[in-house]
Parts: C-alpha cells; sequence; structure tokens
C-alpha cells in the first residue's frame, strides 16, 4: 500500500455530507456521458454501504491531483471543471466520520490521516492506494459507509435526472421546467447550482457561457444571477410551447398588483410571451387604460370570442404594429378597431330622401368647402350612411369618415340637423383628405388651429364691421333728431 498525500486538510467546512455525495454523482454522470457507457447506478448494499458506481474507464489516483481537467473542459455535457470535487469531497467524508472505500481495476483506495513526506510534524489527509481486490472491475465502484437515506436523497435532489422533472419545453439554450414545491432552481447540465424562489419556473442550462464557467465555482452551489441571467432569458426567448407561452402572459397579469415572477421584469420576455401567445389564442392585449377608456370595443371583442389580456403601458406601446411568432399581426387595440371596422357595412342614404331640412344644409356641402379652398382634389364623393364604425379614440361612435381607398368623405346622417354640425364634420374629414394625416398627428392639429384661427377671424371682422355700421347709423339718426 502507498499513500497519497491529497494536499488537503480542513477546508470546504461549511460542506454538509449532501454535497460530498453529489460530487460522486457528478464524476460518475460525467463519466458515463463521456464514455457513452450506462447511466451510474446508486444502492445501498445488505452491510448498509451506500455505493455509487459507473461503467467507465476506473479511478486512478493520478485523478486526485488537484489541476483542471481538460477532457471535461472541452465537453459540453459534463458537469465538471476541476479535478478537484472527489478530493473536497473526501475531506467532508473524512471531517464528518464516514468511511470510504473506491475500487477500481486500477486499485483501491481508502483514506488515511498520516505525516507528509519529510515534514513528520504536519499530518494531513492522504489516499491509501492498494492493488485492485477486484482487477477485473468495469468502471469505479465508490462506496461509503455511515451516511443515512435522507443525505443521499438529498444529494439525488440536486440532481435533474433523480428529481423526475415536468420539461415544458427544449431549446438550443437549454429546458424550460416546471417548478417543484413552488421554488425555481437553475440546472446546468443537469445539476442544481442555485435556487429561485420567485422564479416562474425552473431551467436546465445546457449551453455554458463564459461567464458560467467563471462563476462556477469550487462549491457549485448558490451561483450569483448575474452570471446565468443571459441564459435565462435566451431559454425564454427561444421557447415556443403554448403552454410556457400562456403562463408567462397569465403571469402578466400580476405586474400591476406587484405579484408577478422574477421574469417578467424582462421586457424582452414580455413581448416575447405576447407574441406566441398571440400565434396559438385568440387574444387581445390592452392597458389598464384602454379597458378603462373603451368598455365598449372590450365588449365587443369578448363577445367574438377575444380572450382579454391586460399588459403593461409600456409593453402596449412596444408590440404596437408588430407581428407574432407566426408572422401574424399581434391583435393589440388598434389593431381589433381596424379589422372590426374592415368588417363594418355602412347603411347608405340616398340624398333625394333627406328631409327639407337636411336637404337646405346638404347643398351647402360646397360652399363649405370653399372655406379651405374647395373640394380636395382626393376626395371623390361625399356620401352619407345612417349608421357609423365606433370611433378610433373615444367610446363614442364617429360623426364622419375620410375613407382613402375609396376617395370617400362619409358623414352620419345625424350631422345633417344642423348646420353648424354637418359643416364641422364635413371640414374635418376635409382636412384629413387634403392633408392626408391621422387624427392623433400634431400636424392635422395644427391645421384644425389653423382653420379655426381663420373662421373666427372672418366672423370677428363681420361683427367689427357690422357694429361699426350699427354705430354710424345710430349717430345719422341721432343728427336728425336734432335738427
Amino acid at each position: 500500500m502507498k499513500n497519497f498525500d491529497l494536499n488537503i486538510d480542513k477546508i470546504l467546512e461549511n460542506w454538509e455530507l449532501p454535497h460530498a455525495v453529489r460530487e460522486l454523482l457528478a464524476n460518475a454522470i460525467d463519466e458515463s456521458i463521456i464514455t457513452s457507457t450506462k447511466a451510474p447506478e446508486i444502492f445501498r448494499d445488505e452491510h448498509d454501504w451506500w455505493h455509487v458506481r459507473d461503467h467507465g474507464r476506473g479511478l486512478r489516483y493520478q485523478d486526485l491531483i488537484q489541476s483542471e481537467n481538460p477532457e471535461k473542459l472541452n465537453h459540453p455535457g459534463v458537469i465538471g471543471k476541476f479535478g478537484i470535487g472527489l478530493k473536497d469531497a473526501l475531506a467532508t467524508f473524512e471531517r464528518k466520520g464516514v468511511q470510504v472505500l473506491l475500487k477500481s481495476r486500477h486499485g483501491d483506495i481508502s483514506l488515511v490521516r498520516t505525516t507528509k513526506h519529510s515534514f513528520e510534524d504536519l499530518v494531513t489527509l492522504h489516499a491509501a492506494v492498494a492493488v485492485p481486490s477486484i482487477p477485473d472491475i468495469v468502471g469505479t465502484d465508490c462506496a461509503f459507509y455511515g451516511v443515512g437515506d435522507d443525505v443521499v436523497a438529498a444529494a439525488k435532489n440536486l440532481f435533474l435526472r433523480f428529481s423526475d422533472p415536468t420539461v415544458l419545453d427544449e431549446t438550443k439554450f437549454g429546458s424550460v421546467l416546471r417548478c417543484r414545491n413552488s421554488i425555481g432552481a437553475i440546472f446546468i447540465n443537469g445539476m442544481k447550482v442555485a435556487e429561485e424562489p420567485n422564479f416562474l419556473f425552473s431551467y436546465n442550462i445546457t449551453s455554458i457561457t463564459s461567464s458560467i464557467k467563471k462563476a462556477l465555482n469550487r462549491e457549485r452551489q448558490n451561483l450569483g444571477r448575474s452570471a446565468y441571467s443571459d441564459r435565462i432569458r435566451a431559454i425564454l426567448l427561444a421557447t415556443r410551447a403554448p403552454e410556457v407561452a400562456q403562463m408567462l402572459a397569465d403571469d402578466l397579469q400580476r405586474i400591476s398588483l406587484g405579484t408577478a415572477h422574477d421574469e417578467l421584469a424582462w421586457l424582452d420576455v414580455q413581448e416575447h410571451a405576447v407574441k406566441l401567445l398571440n400565434s396559438v389564442r385568440k387574444v387581445l392585449f390592452v392597458s389598464s387604460e384602454e379597458i378603462v377608456a373603451r368598455p365598449d370595443l372590450i365588449e365587443a371583442a369578448k363577445g367574438t370570442g377575444y380572450q382579454i389580456l391586460s399588459v403593461p403601458e409600456n409593453l402596449a406601446r412596444k408590440i404596437s404594429g408588430t407581428v407574432d411568432a407566426s408572422g401574424n399581426p399581434i391583435t393589440e387595440l388598434q389593431t381589433f378597431i381596424q379589422q372590426h371596422n374592415a368588417s363594418f357595412e355602412f347603411s347608405w342614404v340616398d340624398p333625394n330622401i333627406l328631409s327639407p331640412g337636411e336637404q337646405l344644409n346638404w347643398a351647402r356641402r360646397d360652399e363649405i368647402l370653399e372655406l379651405i379652398g374647395g373640394r380636395p382634389a382626393v376626395v371623390r364623393e361625399i356620401k352619407v350612411s345612417a349608421t357609423m364604425q365606433p370611433a378610433a379614440y373615444s367610446s363614442r361612435e364617429t360623426q364622419g369618415l375620410w375613407d382613402p381607398n375609396h376617395g370617400w368623405i362619409i358623414i352620419e346622417r345625424s350631422e345633417l340637423a344642423s348646420l353648424e354640425g354637418f359643416a364641422g364634420t364635413l371640414l374635418h374629414e376635409a382636412l384629413h383628405a387634403k392633408y392626408n394625416l391621422s387624427d392623433i398627428s400634431r400636424d392635422f392639429e395644427t391645421y384644425l388651429t389653423r382653420l379655426c384661427g381663420s373662421l373666427a377671424a372672418v366672423i370677428v371682422r363681420e361683427v367689427s364691421s357690422t357694429v361699426q355700421q350699427h354705430r354710424r347709423r345710430g349717430l345719422f339718426a341721432s343728427m336728425l333728431g336734432r335738427a
């Protein structure tokens, strides 16, 4: 028997026995992946020794040297990074009074505390290497005695393969998993490195970034969120699973209440959830302000089978005019209005059947349009309808409409009841046609302001002129009276 100095004593004193068992499991899993051999076995024998058994190449005492393992560093699917995890596990077992015996075709390894070579005053932990007791054994049998079932169960729970996960979606960056016990967990290549109590999902990261590699410390636990948050976002943005989309969308509702999960703090994740859900469900995405302002449209949408989903105001602005994961327009309020209007049918009114009062006002349309320089060239026809589609920016029906596709100005018949109503609506729609501007544009407001100013100036001048005429008449009558 030879003693191999592990150059290790009381380190990682915060490690408990589950951490030590975890390292044996991680090494066995990595070996099965690298050698493409069957999965490791975990069992307890009739003498109460626990065994972690792989079927790889077999442990050598050289594997106990503290150094980076190029084979593991360059393999995308393994968990280990340094050749020190096993040493840390052995030190923890020894500190906790657990017996250990490692067997392979290269030799049997147990633990002993003895003096360092040439330094008899220093006692450290050594691996006692003996000739193999089973020369033809395939792989490595890591046996340990003095560990309870709860310890092994806790260690196994740190690995996906032993925890029966529910996989919601697989992406090229990793997997989205259903949370267990309402607590999110972060796995890297199947081994847990962190917990996230306020995450909506758990994740298994399989495409490891340089920041994750740097952050994977010796303990391989309690990894900081900054190390893996980019990968979590990448996984979520790559998912296409309807169930994931629905869960994310449902959580959007909780943002205003302050109870949303942490993934929903990322605006791009919110947007992706909307795009996914829009591609698989009939959903109308509206802000809380729109729900209050347009209850008529909300009810109309419900009546046609839409699910109403309230989203934050900044998200509502971001998704406006965009398309979903399938390339279809996202149904936010303005899109719904356009679709609703496209299905609307006007009830046309023949001007010949208008009442005498309506006829008088209708006859003055060209006279009214002269106030803006005459009928705009793009206006082919002015039409009257008994019904109008809802206005885009209020809960009332619109009184007029400029339809550029047909070149029509459409006036609601009720506006013809007064010259003021008819003239105002006709001029409003004529300005839309003349300058090709929408209601909410600053330029359109400018033209309306100028029109109001021009009309007001004409009225003021006429009133002023009339007053002056009355004054002159009054003065002349006064002079005649005195004569």
